[in-house]
């Protein structure tokens, strides 16, 4: 896909490996609504950086949680900006819960973790499928994690979440074929605030970065990158891409608490 002239909705797009997306989109001539939920600011100063970039972009609130707030969205992106061929499903949450505290994990713990990082992504995914067909067809990235390739992250709720992601990855890609490509990428731990505000954020980043063969953790920017690979490459379908410095034939260790 040539994205001149095109548009993609990033969701929670203002800020860490979305604010990458974005900018990353804008710099290849893509429109872009930069979603988001409770960052407002951030998601402004973000698509002031994209108009900077000499495309479109917009800010546009709703909560993924909702299907009718985000199937508005899209009615929004797809009025203001005239079409919708790029959805980049990148809103996430967690919470971070010891692997062996089985009793530590609730029923909010499940629907809070569920409700954005699966639900969300299928109902964004379904309120754009008819604009990205109204168009002649489009593509779909998902940010999945390696938590849901090798169950290794912040909690049980989690890990689960990110394989079902990986595996409505590969139902949806067949379900929306021809005409509609959706992969996901599965990064591992991203430098951004959402480590950045722990505790115990450096100990955690060493220890990531020391169980890689290649050393080093992600940067956002390394996660937009392999979006736009997958965004523009007209054949890759249904695959679940992995971008982790090695991890998954490194150490393998779990991660200091």
């Amino acid at each position: 896909m040539d994205l001149k002239g095109k548009a993609a909705i990033v969701t929670g797009g203002g800020v860490g490996t979305g604010r990458a997306v974005v900018l990353d989109l804008a710099r290849a001539g893509c429109d872009v609504a930069v979603n988001y939920s409770k960052s407002a600011d951030e998601a402004e100063a973000t698509a002031a950086e994209a108009r900077d970039l000499g495309v479109r972009a917009m800010a546009v609130g709703a909560d993924v949680r909702d299907d009718g707030a985000v199937r508005a969205m899209v009615e929004q992106t797809s009025g203001e900006l005239g079409r919708v061929d790029v959805l980049v499903n990148n809103a996430g949450v967690t919470r971070f819960i010891d692997h062996a505290d089985l009793d530590g994990v609730g029923d909010d713990d499940w629907d809070f973790i569920f409700d954005t990082n699966v639900r969300g992504t299928f109902y964004t995914t379904r309120a754009a499928v008819p604009a990205m067909r109204a168009d002649g067809g489009g593509v779909i990235v998902n940010l999945s994690s390696v938590a849901g390739v090798y169950a290794m992250g912040s909690s049980v709720p989690y890990c689960a979440s990110k394989a079902a992601i990986n595996n409505m990855t590969v139902s949806l890609a067949r379900a929306l074929a021809p005409d509609i490509r959706v992969n996901a990428v599965a990064p591992g731990f991203i430098d951004t605030r959402w480590w950045s505000d722990r505790d115990n954020y450096e100990v955690v980043k060493e220890f990531a970065a020391a169980s890689t063969p290649l050393g080093k953790v992600c940067q956002p920017e390394d996660v937009s990158r392999l979006v736009l690979d997958l965004v523009t490459a007209d054949l890759v379908t249904g695959q679940v891409v992995v971008v982790d410095g090695g991890l998954g034939i490194g150490q393998g260790l779990p991660a200091p608490r």
